[in-house]
């Protein structure tokens, strides 16, 4: 089976690894020059482990290439991103769009055609099936077309992306049917079929769960700021409840999916979506509300922020909210960014970052903050402060004051 996946990043790069490894040849396509020049190379631009030796050998086994324009193949797989409109919050497919427009020429009859880029409930019936149609093709007799969302968790994306379930959304049953054909080359998990439409509102409810859950732990931290009470001693207990399960606060939510699919759901219903859209508004104030707290402990001075991806232990600062708060501060305060994870001529090294600063701001839980050199940071910063808002460092050593979402009611 030969594949073409439209988008070779975060997901669309580890699918096409996935594919060769079960022995299809795969066109990966992009728009960016250097990331194919690059790719052809065996030099990956994301930060996934076993990515890299999966594609050197399959450039060696000749059965990847990345390319700038698609080819022929039995499937295409669009991985393109779906930003949304600030104005009114709805799905941005334009993208999609271009991706579908892009690879017509290139259509058999007999071909399948998979949307995995998240996208809006009812995307592909009224918005992309029309562009195939248009193009003379019929949709589930000489095409097939499906919208299979992916579900994974960055750092493990090889692992998930074979052994979780799938969601197979086919616009008729027989696009499902060919869609599973597809995923079944290389998916352990159990392939699920559906309708096309029910795939899309099931994978933005996905992450419109989790950050809608988010959004509680992060306005039970404002609260037990407020009123008084360790929030982080609060949650602790209330887990103890056997069918309670509240997550961990944090500086905000990141990430292409979390912080933005909610709002694909509510732009279809915004007089309904409203326990959806306050959850968005909760957790977009966390900025705010760490800026606020950092000024209440230091009010001018240098500030070493740890970590700006917005998932620990991966280079994937997509819609992180550290970018804002570094904003924010960076009128009021000399910032000093250290990220291990990420590249950037701008950021510094962890004994530059920490050198007379006056606060150290976690951002992000990379294992490399949960266990820092205390010594260094007692001997190189005049008052030693960490504010952590992740709530991964458990304890310190006397002479270093520690905040975190647990005791920010000290500062009022």
């Amino acid at each position: 089976m030969k594949i073409c996946i439209m988008g070779q990043g975060y997901i669309g790069l580890p699918t096409a690894a996935l594919f060769t490894r079960s022995h299809c040849e795969v066109v990966g396509v992009d728009i960016n020059e250097k990331i194919i020049e690059n790719l052809n190379k065996g030099i990956i631009h994301i930060e996934e482990p076993g990515i890299t030796d999966i594609i050197k050998n399959a450039i060696k086994l000749k059965v990847y290439k990345a390319s700038l324009t698609p080819e022929k193949a039995d499937a295409f797989i669009i991985t393109v991103p779906t930003p949304y409109i600030s104005e009114n919050y709805s799905c941005d497919l334009s993208y999609v769009i271009t991706a579908c427009e892009t690879i017509i020429p290139y259509l058999e009859k007999g071909n399948t055609v998979i949307i995995e880029s998240t996208i809006a409930p009812m995307s592909t019936d009224e918005t992309i099936k029309p562009i195939f149609e248009k193009a003379g093709f019929t949709i589930g007799k000489d095409l097939y077309l499906a919208h299979c969302p992916e579900r994974v968790l960055p750092g493990k994306i090889i692992h998930e992306l074979v052994h979780n379930d799938r969601i197979i959304g086919g616009v008729t049953p027989e696009c499902a049917v060919k869609a599973s054909e597809v995923y079944g080359q290389f998916v352990e998990g159990n392939l699920m079929l559906t309708e096309a439409k029910t795939a899309e509102l099931s994978k933005c409810m996905e992450n419109t769960f989790r950050d809608v859950n988010i959004a509680l732990a992060n306005e039970l931290a404002k609260i037990c700021a407020e009123i008084g009470v360790n929030a982080l001693d609060v949650i602790k207990l209330a887990n103890k409840h056997p069918r309670v399960n509240l997550h961990s606060p944090g500086p905000g939510v990141g990430g292409h999916c979390l912080a933005i699919d909610p709002y694909f759901i509510y732009a279809k219903a915004p007089e309904t979506a409203k326990i959806i859209k306050l959850a968005r508004d909760t957790n977009n104030s966390m900025p705010d509300f760490v800026c606020e707290n950092v000024k209440k402990i230091i009010p001018k001075g240098k500030i070493a922020v740890f970590g700006v991806s917005y998932k620990g232990n991966t280079g994937d600062d997509r819609e992180s909210p550290a970018y804002e708060i570094i904003a924010k501060l960076s009128t009021n305060y000399e910032i000093a960014i250290h990220d291990p994870h990420i590249e950037n001529p701008d950021f510094v090294s962890f004994a530059e970052a920490v050198e007379n600063a006056d606060l150290i701001l976690i951002l992000c839980d990379h294992n490399e903050f949960k266990h820092l050199d205390y010594n260094f940071i007692s001997k190189n910063m005049a008052n030693p402060v960490i504010f952590d808002t992740k709530n991964i460092i458990k304890k310190v050593p006397n002479k270093i004051k520690l905040f975190n979402y647990g005791n920010l009611y000290e500062l009022n």
